[in-house]
């Protein structure tokens, strides 16, 4: 791989986390403001998991092949990083925008508060593989 072609994959993969980034954020938003008033909080976060996940998915299913990556090793990998770089995103959202303490932080990833998040996560971190095998020729 000449190192164009590498700086050329890495913009496209830095893209992607961007879109991922403002999608879900912007899910978010939709969900303070059409969710939790309607289904309450508890319910609207376990709910925003599911369409999170399947919008993240949908987002990977049309952005993953246009990457150029071939093999399952490197679906892998990428799935991981998004899956690192959203965690990290979303505790700078947290911590560095919204203001909240590390504890509050921390209480997003842990399923036995209501939150999860890291099942969004663990999603995210296997769509770019799953995205591989079913678009496979």
């Amino acid at each position: 791989m000449s190192h164009g072609l590498a700086w050329d994959t890495a913009l496209r993969i830095l893209a992607l986390c961007v879109l991922l980034a403002g999608a879900e954020t912007l899910h978010g938003i939709a969900r303070t403001v059409w969710a939790v008033p309607r289904w309450g909080k508890e319910r609207a976060l376990q709910r925003s998991a599911l369409t999170g996940s399947l919008l993240a998915g949908a987002i990977c299913w049309f952005m993953v092949p246009g990457l150029g990556l071939h093999t399952a090793w490197h679906h892998a990998a990428l799935g991981l990083g998004l899956a690192t770089f959203m965690a990290l995103f979303d505790v700078a959202l947290g911590r560095w925008l919204m203001h909240r303490p590390w504890p509050r932080i921390a209480q997003e990833f842990n399923p036995a508060s209501g939150n999860y998040l890291v099942f969004g996560l663990a999603f995210l971190s296997a769509a770019p593989m799953l995205v591989h095998w079913l678009r496979k020729p």
